[in-house]
């Protein structure tokens, strides 16, 4: 016998919504395209992940690409929405909304479920590739549980579902508009701790501990991701507006654009002058560092500002690159560097170049104005404090969550197995089956 089921005191339909509001429907379309830019970046990721890595581990990429996101929407859906964005728990994390249940079954929260759900897919994709060709697949599953579970969400509600961070008595508090902190640094920074729990790829050092090159086995599939995810910050940044009435979303996208060019730029001239080359594969990751970067202050700079912060990002990322490399960090695809060095950075720039000519997400909200625009030092204040809050969670979380993994089922595939390549061993597919020859 089936029983009525009492009605959810959300909105479901979305018919108070719209009355309260007619010209929400805009706003809902345009987030939601935006939001559908941003998961088509998992396949931007993919392409460049497996483009900078051998042939023989292809497979193993794409699939932890596909199932960061798959596991990762669920974690996020049963527990990680309700952590970040529930109602605040001492500033620390959220205590409501999980599963979307009861008035959780709103139009307007499953818009705010889905935006957030992405971004964290993208928080937990990053750190795939600083662990590349050596992780267990099983406990790349396990960590993307946790990153989606509660280490993205934990810092996401510190920055922006009311925790301390945005409580702060100085500037407006800890600001990051579209994320170079809360998902670009906090991936990055787990990486970090993930490249450095697992060790570096066999064959990556000398006898003399000297890092050797180990070429990707795809330039045009790197430099397709990379373009991929070009795009699909056109949705990240813009749509983090949340409207589509709020025409500063023509500031962003150029300012996207021009702070992604100045860092390709630069990071090809810095490669250069070493090597005397014009290196097609830093300049893909100097314009993926570029477009981290301008991630937390794109709605408050200018166009020269955020060149400039481009610029310092090209320059950043091999810095990064070069520095982890030789301290025997093995970052098969610069994740660190791209996503985590310069997230913070981004960060950083908001305190320093945020010109006061827009507010915290509106231009109701207080205007955010930083130290080289007659902000004094307050606003960089907050962002420092964010960033240091940012690297003692996420790498402490991401260090113990890899390690526990270790300890329970050994997080590394055996020598034989790393070096005749991931795909056969764990998947029974090669991405190019017409190339494989079995190793022994």
């Amino acid at each position: 016998m089936l029983t009525a089921v009492p009605a959810a005191a959300g909105d479901p339909t979305g018919v108070a919504a719209l009355k309260a509001d007619p010209g929400k429907a805009v706003d809902f379309v345009w987030v939601l395209l935006c939001g559908f830019l941003v998961m088509f970046m998992q396949a931007g990721f993919a392409c460049v992940e497996s483009g900078f890595c051998r042939s023989k581990n292809v497979t193993n990429l794409l699939a932890k690409n596909l199932m960061d996101f798959v596991v990762g929407s669920l974690a996020y859906w049963a527990v990680g929405y309700g952590v970040m964005m529930g109602a605040d728990r001492l500033g620390l994390f959220g205590t409501s909304g999980f599963f979307l249940a009861g008035d959780g079954y709103d139009v307007d929260t499953y818009l705010g479920f889905f935006w957030q759900m992405v971004f964290a897919a993208t928080a937990a994709t990053i750190v795939s590739g600083a662990v590349a060709e050596r992780l267990k697949f099983q406990a790349y599953l396990g960590y993307a549980a946790a990153v989606c579970l509660v280490i993205y969400p934990v810092y996401g509600h510190w920055a922006w579902g009311g925790g301390w961070l945005t409580k702060l008595p100085f500037g407006v508090g800890f600001a990051d508009f579209a994320g170079s902190g809360v998902v670009h640094a906090v991936g990055g920074v787990v990486g970090l701790a993930g490249a450095m729990v697992l060790g570096p790829r066999f064959g990556k050092y000398d006898k003399n501990g000297r890092p050797r090159a180990i070429p990707g086995h795809s330039l045009t599939l790197a430099a397709l991701g990379t373009f991929i995810l070009w795009f699909g910050w056109f949705g990240f940044n813009p749509g983090s507006t949340f409207s589509a009435h709020h025409l500063r979303i023509a500031v962003i996208a150029v300012n996207t654009t021009l702070a992604a060019s100045a860092a390709s730029l630069v990071a090809m001239l810095v490669v250069l002058a070493r090597t005397g080359k014009f290196d097609v594969g830093m300049s893909l990751n100097g314009a993926l560092a570029g477009l981290v970067a301008i991630t937390a202050p794109c709605a408050w700079v200018n166009a020269t500002s955020a060149v400039i912060i481009g610029a310092v990002a090209g320059a950043l990322v091999v810095a990064g690159v070069l520095f982890l490399e030789d301290r025997g960090v093995d970052d098969p695809v610069g994740a660190v560097s791209v996503h985590g060095l310069n997230g913070l950075w981004g960060l950083v720039a908001v305190g320093l170049f945020a010109d006061g000519t827009y507010g915290l997400y509106s231009t109701e909200a207080p205007f955010v104005r930083g130290l080289f625009f007659g902000g004094g030092a307050d606003q960089l204040v907050a962002q420092l404090i964010g960033v240091l809050a940012l690297v003692a969670w996420a790498f402490s979380t991401g260090w113990i969550a890899f390690k526990v993994l270790d300890a329970l089922i050994g997080i590394r595939v055996s020598p034989r197995e790393e070096i005749q390549g991931l795909d056969i061993i764990e998947h029974g597919t090669p991405a190019y089956p017409e190339f494989y020859t079995l190793r022994s």
